[in-house]
């Protein structure tokens, strides 16, 4: 009887320091993801590196609820505003084929469309959802995609407005089969981030991953304060995969020549790092592309 009773409390203390580490080690991913086609340069899906050993993720830029022609709102009439020419529906099949660990997903929003500001800027949450379903589901569909990031920044509509809009979105089109994963793209901008976190307290369940925008910080960003700004959002976003982002447009952030790798090595090494992202492929082109073999690399060595 003492065997047993000595037997049972040492499998209990051994299950109260195993599950903590698997935990953790769930956190750490091998996810790259790339933004793609906002700028009409000529990239292409083919043109970017991929590392077999990473799940790689192209985000086509971007699909807006405006029209094409003289760009005006359309209640979540989606219209497609990246460059189709060069990242049509059989480019997806191509690179999906070519590459079983490539997924395709579209962005809803970004910064401009024409010449001024993409708002968000619904009538009302039912009759945005029901066109924003139906046109979504349409282009997801003739596209091939895997998945949908949400990027809107600039709102002519209250937190709870825009959570309940992306929410319904989110979760008709995963309960339709329409998606596998969704993403939000916030950046630390008091009017942006009361919106995205008033859409995480709602509907922080169903999105996979938080693109957060590190590279809208100041330019010069250390790595110290890299880490700070990395920990503020894991709370901010409690629970959520926040991934760790630059930019190769010369943008603002931590920057990948000073420092940008050095801090997603510690976060590496403290399981905390969830992928990494860059804004975007039309900027790196001209680059070579050395940034994102140097970020696949990262993610998929296992040390």
């Amino acid at each position: 009887m003492e065997f047993t009773k000595l037997f049972i409390t040492l499998c209990t203390l051994q299950a109260l320091f195993v599950i903590p580490s698997i935990q953790a080690a769930q956190a750490s991913s091998d996810l790259f993801r790339e933004y793609i086609g906002a700028e009409f340069n000529g990239v292409k899906f083919s043109d970017v590196p991929i590392n077999p050993n990473v799940e790689f993720h192209f985000i086509l830029a971007f699909a807006i609820d405006y029209t094409t022609s003289s760009p005006s709102p359309t209640n979540g009439k989606f219209n497609i505003f990246w460059d189709t020419d060069n990242l049509g529906p059989s480019q997806v099949s191509s690179i999906k084929s070519a590459h079983p660990n490539v997924k395709v997903a579209l962005s809803l929003g970004g910064d401009s469309v024409g010449d001024g500001s993409a708002y968000f800027n619904p009538s009302s949450v039912d009759s945005w959802v029901s066109n924003a379903v139906s046109s979504l589901t349409d282009i997801i569909q003739h596209y091939n995609l895997d998945g949908i990031d949400i990027d809107y920044e600039h709102f002519n509509a209250d937190p709870d407005t825009f959570a309940e809009c992306i929410g319904q979105l989110i979760t008709t089109l995963k309960n339709n089969g329409i998606i596998s994963f969704a993403s939000i793209a916030p950046y630390d901008d008091d009017q942006v981030q009361s919106h995205y976190m008033a859409l995480w307290r709602s509907y922080g369940h169903l999105i996979d991953y938080v693109n957060f925008q590190f590279y809208a910080y100041d330019q010069g960003t250390t790595v110290s304060q890299f880490m700070k700004y990395f920990e503020t959002q894991r709370s901010n976003y409690n629970g959520g995969k926040i991934l760790a982002s630059f930019a190769t447009d010369g943008s603002g952030g931590l920057s990948p020549d000073d420092g940008f790798f050095t801090a997603c090595n510690t976060l590496k090494s403290r399981q905390e790092l969830s992928g990494i992202f860059i804004w975007s492929a039309d900027d790196s082109m001209s680059r070579g592309f050395r940034y994102e073999k140097q970020s696949q690399a990262l993610l998929a060595n296992p040390h």
